[in-house]
C-alpha cells in the first residue's frame, strides 16, 4: 500500500519527477531558453534610463517645478498606452518563441496508476487488490515539412518587428499628446495673465468714469458702459481660471496621473521662432516614408502576410517525422513489460474538406489587404507632413503679425486711457482700445500655442519626435540640434 501511495503522488504531481529531483525546476517556467526577449525593443529609449542604476524614470519628482522634458519623461513612464504597447511586443516575442519551438523535438512522459480488484478474489493468487504503474515516453521530431516551419518563423519575426514599430509609434503619439497638453497649459497661464491685465485696465477705466461721474463731468452712460466692460473682463478672467484648471487635469492625465494631481510648471522660455523654416517639402515627405514607425509596421505586416501565405501553402503538403517511444509497465504482481519503438512517419493530407485551399485564399487576400493599407498610409503620411508644414509656416507668419498687433494695441490703449483721464477723450474710444488690446493678446497667445504644436506635429509626422527633438523645444532641459536620419 505504501508503494501505491507513492505512485499516486507521482502521478498526480504531488512529488517532483525526472530532473525536478535535482532542483526547483518546473515544467511550466523555463525562463527564455530561445532568447526571444533579446529581440524585444527597450521599454523606453536609453536617454530615459538613469545612467547609474539603469532604472527608468528613477528621477521623476512631481513635487518639483517641471520642465517639458520632465513632462515627457513622466508621460512615457506612467502613461498606460506605453505599457500596453510594450506588453503587446512581449506577446509577439512569445509567439516568436512558439515558432522557434517547432525546430525542437517534443518529448511526452505519460504516467498512469491503476488499482485492480479481481472478482472472485481467488482469481488473484497474490491477494486482492493489486496495482499497476504504466510509464510511456514518446519523442517526435519533424524532419521536413516543405518550408512550413520556416514560413511560420518568418511570420512571427515580421509580426514582432511590426509590434516593435507600433510601440515606437505609440511612444511618439504619447509624446505629442504630452507636448500639446503642456503648451496648452502654458497658453492658459498666459491667457489668464492677459485676462487679469485686461480686468485691471477695465477696472481703471471704470474707476476713472466713476470719479468723473461723481465730479459731475461725465454722464451716467459712461459709468455704466465702463462698469459693463469691467464685469465682462472679470467674467473672462474667471473663465480663464477654470480652463487652466481643466487643462492641468488633462496634462496630469497624459502623464499617467490622477487629474487632481497638483503640478508646478517652469515658466515657458522664449525662443526665436521667426527663423527660416523654408525646407524642401519633397525631402520631408521622403524622410517620413523612411522614418515613420507606423509605415515600418505596415511594411512588416506585409512581409508577415507573405510568410503566412507560404505557410498555408506548405500546410497542404506532406510532413516527415522521426518518432521514438518507450512503454514500461510495472505491477505489484509478477507481471511487467518494457517495449521500445523507433520509426519514421510520413503524414499526407489527402483531403481536408477544402480547408487548405481556403486557408491559402484567405492568406493571399490578407496579403493584398495589407498592401492596400500600406499604400493608404503612405498617402496619409504625405498629407500629414504637408498639413503640418503649412500649419507651421502659417503659425510663424501669424506670430509676426500678432507681435505687431499687440505693440500697436498697447500704445492705442495707453493713449486712449490717458486722453479720457485728461478729459479730451471719450469712454467709447477707451473701451474699444482696451478690448482691442485684450483680443490682440489672445491672438498672440494662440499664435505661439499653434506654433509650438505645429512644430511638434511636423516632427511627429516625419517620425522624428524623440528626446532630442523635445530637448530643442522651448523649456527643454537643453538645446540640441535635430538628429538627421
Amino acid at each position: 500500500m505504501k508503494k501505491l501511495s507513492i505512485l499516486l503522488m507521482i502521478a498526480f504531481g504531488y512529488m517532483p519527477v525526472a530532473s525536478s529531483f535535482a532542483g526547483e525546476v518546473t515544467w511550466y517556467d523555463q525562463g527564455d531558453p530561445l532568447s526571444t526577449q533579446a529581440e524585444l525593443p527597450p521599454s523606453l529609449s536609453p536617454e530615459y534610463l538613469d545612467p547609474e542604476t539603469g532604472v527608468a524614470c528613477a528621477g521623476i519628482n512631481i513635487q518639483k517645478t517641471l520642465s517639458l522634458a520632465d513632462i515627457a519623461e513622466a508621460a512615457l513612464c506612467n502613461n498606460p498606452q506605453t505599457s500596453e504597447a510594450y506588453a503587446s511586443a512581449k506577446v509577439q516575442a512569445a509567439q516568436l518563441g512558439i515558432a522557434k519551438s517547432a525546430y525542437l523535438p517534443t518529448v511526452t512522459d505519460t504516467v498512469g496508476v491503476n488499482s485492480n480488484v479481481a472478482i472472485p478474489s481467488s482469481s488473484n493468487p497474490r491477494g486482492n487488490p493489486y496495482s499497476n504503474l504504466n510509464n510511456s515516453i514518446a519523442a517526435s521530431y519533424l524532419l521536413y515539412d516543405f518550408g512550413n516551419r520556416d514560413a511560420n518563423l518568418e511570420n512571427a519575426r515580421q509580426l514582432l518587428q511590426a509590434a516593435s514599430a507600433t510601440q515606437n509609434a505609440t511612444v511618439q503619439n504619447v509624446l505629442l499628446s504630452a507636448i500639446k497638453a503642456y503648451y496648452q497649459v502654458q497658453a492658459d497661464i498666459a491667457a489668464l495673465s492677459a485676462a487679469q491685465e485686461s480686468e485691471h485696465f477695465n477696472q481703471e477705466s471704470f474707476n476713472a468714469a466713476d470719479a468723473k461721474y461723481k465730479a459731475g463731468v461725465s454722464t451716467p452712460a459712461d459709468k455704466l458702459q465702463a462698469q459693463t466692460a469691467f464685469a465682462q473682463a472679470t467674467l473672462t478672467r474667471i473663465t480663464a481660471e477654470g480652463k487652466l484648471k481643466t487643462d492641468y487635469g488633462v496634462l496630469a492625465n497624459v502623464m499617467g496621473l490622477n487629474a487632481n494631481t497638483i503640478l508646478k510648471l517652469a515658466p515657458s522660455k522664449t525662443q526665436d521662432i521667426t527663423k527660416d523654416i523654408e525646407k524642401n517639402i519633397d525631402e520631408l515627405i521622403e524622410r517620413a516614408n523612411l522614418r515613420r514607425p507606423d509605415l515600418i509596421a505596415s511594411e512588416a505586416q506585409i512581409e508577415a502576410a507573405k510568410a503566412n501565405t507560404k505557410a498555408s501553402q506548405a500546410a497542404s503538403k506532406p510532413t516527415i517525422s522521426l518518432n521514438m517511444s518507450n512503454n514500461q509497465q510495472l505491477g505489484t504482481d509478477i507481471s511487467g513489460s518494457n517495449n521500445t519503438s523507433l520509426g519514421v512517419t510520413v503524414s499526407i493530407p489527402l483531403f481536408t474538406g477544402y480547408l487548405n485551399s481556403y486557408q491559402i485564399h484567405a492568406a493571399e487576400a490578407t496579403e493584398e489587404l495589407r498592401a492596400a493599407q500600406r499604400d493608404q498610409l503612405r498617402l496619409q503620411i504625405s498629407l500629414d507632413v504637408w498639413t503640418a508644414y503649412q500649419d507651421l509656416r502659417t503659425a510663424t507668419e501669424t506670430i509676426k503679425s500678432a507681435e505687431a498687433l499687440v505693440a500697436s494695441a498697447k500704445e492705442s490703449q495707453r493713449v486712449a486711457l490717458g486722453r479720457y483721464k485728461a478729459g479730451v477723450g471719450n469712454i467709447i474710444d477707451t473701451l474699444n482700445a482696451q478690448s482691442a488690446l485684450a483680443n490682440a493678446n489672445q491672438q498672440q497667445i494662440q499664435a505661439v500655442l499653434n506654433w509650438n504644436i505645429a512644430r511638434s506635429t511636423l516632427a511627429q509626422s516625419i517620425g522624428m519626435l524623440d528626446n532630442a527633438m523635445i530637448q530643442s523645444l522651448p523649456d527643454g532641459k537643453k538645446i540640441v540640434q535635430e538628429t538627421q536620419p
